[in-house]
């Protein structure tokens, strides 16, 4: 099938004051826009994948903003609104009174073949989640899976649509999700109680949803696969081993819980006494890492990837990308980790290096510790890269937007009780364990041994309890 794009993208730019929306249309690779944003008192900016450009040398100013509000549909719950019959979004940013004085506006497209990367997995059956960091094409390929589902194999397919994100603003459904049914989702609370009532209500055998993101919707999620209905979502992350960390969508893949093995069974093993293991069967069978829109990486077993990162072994997974004539090429691949080899002693590949995010953090002093301890570590300016959110309690107390992104990314937040080498050194060990066993599998330990060190909600290094430092 070869990719063909929608966007409607002069419907959005029809609600821009014209002299915002002149600029765009100069523009060679318009076509391309991923996002107009309108913030008062300052100048009007467009985003493309790969610049950003200044619209005009007038500052945006309130009458603007209000020109737009008052050409699209009526803002949610979540500060979300629309254009009629279009996948278009805007989203607004308001004052301590309520008045809307910020938009990001959006383009919303319909990509239609991409799945094809999938389609043997969404085929099977089977329940399958899609992870990736926002704006990386989730949204799009679910969108193209409905359609599929519903038009090519007859099946009856319901979309749970918060916010319409998938099928658009408006009572009739866009067409890119073809014959499915939507049923729409007036908060973001609500999400969890309306995929129950699909399921109760409406007879499906397929449910559709986006963005599942609390325990609520993860509960909700395990009842409906329990009643035999095939369940296509998404989730934030970039990878499987950021959901294994998340203890609120942990369970998505069976959960994890900590046991402890007896002296001859960890002889056996070759392993500590303290081992992870997965608590249950995972709601959903696979699991594909959107890389981009035209690659993604499937782990066709959960059951068999999660169990393999516990105990610290490399977990099968298969590269599939999409060329330009719409062949997809696929192509295996493990992770680098620790694993035990044929003789029982471990073997190590190389560590991959852990990438920070600073946010108040001391940069100068990280790397001083770091280079103290012989430790290798990447300080990067874009947050998408992070491995590691690294802040302090100060900061973190006041939740600001950088915390809300890597919360939603799904990257693992650690929060120094003060900004000193001592705190830094205490990190970094906790990152860069001496134990002949992966990082990963090490701090995964860390954060569910007891949760003495550790909040659960934020996976954070700060002691609950405690005054003193450790």
């Amino acid at each position: 099938m070869r990719r063909v794009v929608t966007d409607d993208l002069d419907a959005l730019l029809e609600i821009l004051p014209l002299y915002i929306r002149e600029p765009l249309y100069q523009q060679s690779d318009h076509n391309e826009l991923l996002e107009v944003i309108l913030d008062l008192g300052r100048l009007p900016e467009a985003r493309f994948p790969h610049r950003e450009l200044v619209l005009n040398s007038s500052e945006v100013s309130q009458a603007d903003i209000d020109y737009v509000v008052s050409r699209i549909g009526q803002f949610s719950g979540d500060n979300r609104a629309g254009i009629n019959h279009t996948l278009h979004r805007i989203s607004g940013i308001r004052n301590r009174n309520g008045y809307i004085i910020g938009l990001t506006c959006r383009v919303g497209r319909a990509v239609f073949g991409t799945v094809g990367m999938i389609q043997d997995l969404i085929e099977s059956g089977k329940n399958v989640l899609l992870l990736g960091r926002p704006g990386i094409g989730k949204t799009t390929m679910l969108r193209e899976v409905a359609r599929v589902l519903a038009d090519d194999f007859k099946k009856r397919v319901i979309v749970i649509d918060t916010s319409n994100e998938i099928a658009g603003d408006g009572d009739i459904p866009h067409p890119a999700i073809g014959h499915a049914r939507r049923m729409q989702v007036a908060a973001p609370a609500e999400q969890h109680a309306v995929m129950i009532e699909a399921v109760e209500n409406h007879m499906p055998e397929v449910i559709i949803i986006d963005e599942i993101g609390t325990e609520l919707e993860a509960q909700a999620a395990r009842t409906i696969a329990e009643r035999g209905v095939q369940l296509v979502g998404t989730a934030h992350g970039n990878a499987l081993e950021n959901l294994i960390m998340n203890p609120t969508l942990s369970d998505l893949i069976g959960g994890v819980q900590t046991v402890t093995l007896g002296d001859e069974e960890a002889r056996r093993r070759h392993t500590q006494k303290s081992v992870l293991e997965r608590k249950a069967p995972p709601t959903f069978d696979m699991v594909v890492e959107i890389v981009d829109y035209y690659k993604v990486t499937v782990h066709p077993d959960v059951t068999e990837a999660v169990d393999a990162l516990l105990h610290g072994r490399p977990p099968s997974a298969e590269v599939r990308s999409m060329d330009e004539d719409g062949e997809v090429k696929r192509e295996a691949t493990t992770s680098p980790i620790i694993w035990e080899s044929k003789e029982g002693k471990e073997e190590k590949t190389p560590e991959k290096m852990l990438r920070f995010y600073l946010f108040g953090a001391n940069r100068s002093r990280l790397e001083q510790v770091a280079r103290e301890g012989r430790k290798e570590l990447k300080i990067v300016a874009d947050l998408r890269q992070a491995d590691i959110f690294l802040t302090t309690r100060s900061y973190y107390r006041r939740k600001p937007q950088k915390i809300r992104d890597a919360e939603a990314l799904g990257i693992p937040i650690y929060v120094l009780k003060s900004n000193n080498a001592a705190q830094m050194k205490h990190c970094l060990d906790a990152l860069y364990p001496r134990e002949a066993q992966s990082t990963y599998v090490h701090n995964l330990q860390r954060i569910l041994a007891g949760r003495r060190g550790f909040n659960p909600n934020n996976r954070s290094m700060e002691p609950r309890g405690r005054r003193k430092s450790r």
